[in-house]
């Protein structure tokens, strides 16, 4: 019952229906429960796991976990979160961005007991009269109706009818996979309130949902590959550690209750300690769920290192890299940075030092000309070797 009452709660905002799946997940009944995430850049960021660790709470709990790579949508491109219209991805951009995609969930979840599918599956072969048949169902007015699309059509900004198109996407997946439950995010409501009237037309229960929140970056804007202020999931353990110990500590309570397991009561006793005690704790957790308490410890141990005896961390990592190479291309190859919008966020705000000379770097254009340690941000280094 506990467990029941915190699937329910924790890291949710929203559920629809909430007694009605109370009912089921009391009733002992197998829930199909399903995840979509559509691959528009290479790496899964944590605020793209809060969704992914409630996955997991439902795999423990025996109900079956549907993940799906939206490779098809993804080509269409979602405007839920966004202020203008999203460009359309090339087949071979989503290609190559959904690789490592059923790797990287697979940091929390068990992929052998998981159902893993793409959208591609389903969504390819319909023809224009199914389309149309499921285009009836909707109005115009609804989608219009959206806070986001209002705004953009109140300041007489485009918005193209490929963008109607995705709520129907996104509602035929859970008719596909027969969904009883759809996890996602508060800018993902309309989309899956979709599902649920399709999948009464086809005949169907409706399925409930799961809405979670959307949790700030570290610049303290919502986390965003766009803008570059995520941690991913694929972050080296140093690297993840030390963006967490960058962000505001007013996000420190909301991070452990949204991208960790850590009981609740005992969050509590941890946020009356001193701040940075608490964040470390927290960078703690985080990199453990992703990469085991060995190299969370290491982590850590770097971390004191550098920063409570002001050293460069032991095991900073190194590449090598061509001289005359931009570094912004350097960091994001090697994964330090996620865009060239972080880079130069990061170099405006004076936030990359080079620790031989003590000078900060001025130029988003700066490039690679000699060995050298970078200090990024705070917590992050990089010494980089001619190849």
């Amino acid at each position: 019952m506990d467990e029941i009452e915190e699937l329910l709660t924790r890291g949710v905002i929203e559920v629809i229906d909430r007694d009605n799946l109370k009912l089921k997940l009391l009733s002992g009944k197998k829930l199909r429960v399903k995840l979509g995430i559509d691959p528009t850049s290479p790496d899964i960021h944590i605020g793209r796991a809060i969704p992914i660790l409630k996955l997991r709470d439902f795999q423990k709990l025996g109900h079956k976990v549907v993940f799906i790579v939206g490779d098809f949508t993804s080509v269409i491109g979602d405007t839920s979160d966004k202020e203008s219209e999203r460009p359309m991805l090339s087949k071979e951009e989503v290609e190559s961005n959904q690789k490592t995609y059923f790797e990287q969930i697979g940091k929390l979840i068990n992929l052998k007991e998981a159902e893993l599918r793409r959208n591609s599956e389903w969504l390819e072969p319909l023809t224009f009269r199914e389309i149309g048949e499921q285009a009836d169902f909707f109005s115009v007015a609804d989608f219009i109706a959206r806070e986001n699309i209002a705004k953009r059509l109140s300041q007489g900004r485009r918005v193209s009818l490929r963008e109607v198109l995705y709520p129907l996407m996104q509602g035929y997946d859970s008719v596909a996979v027969k969904a009883d439950v759809e996890l996602g995010g508060t800018d993902q409501k309309f989309n899956l309130l979709a599902g649920r009237t399709l999948q009464a037309k086809y005949g169907q229960e409706p399925q409930n949902i799961i809405l979670n929140p959307l949790i700030v970056g570290l610049d303290g804007r919502k986390m965003s590959s766009s803008w570059g202020n995520t941690i991913s999931l694929m972050s080296e353990p140093s690297d993840m550690y030390g963006k967490i110990m960058s962000m505001s500590d007013v996000s420190v309570k909301e991070y452990f209750e949204f991208c960790t397991r850590v009981p609740m009561k005992e969050v509590e006793e941890i946020m009356k300690k001193h701040p940075r005690d608490a964040k470390m704790r927290l960078a703690k957790e985080i990199v453990s769920l992703y990469h085991g308490e060995k190299e969370a410890d290491k982590a850590q141990e770097n971390f004191v290192e550098a920063f409570s005896k002001g050293g460069i961390p032991k095991d900073a990592e190194t590449v090598k890299a061509n001289l005359g190479a931009n570094f912004a291309d350097i960091l994001i190859e090697k994964g330090l940075i996620d865009s060239k919008t972080e880079w130069r966020r990061l170099v405006e705000d004076g936030a990359v030092t080079q620790l031989e000379k003590q000078e900060k770097i001025k130029s988003p254009d700066a490039k690679f000309t000699e060995p050298i340690t970078l200090k990024i941000g705070k917590y992050r280094f990089l010494k980089i070797k001619a190849d």
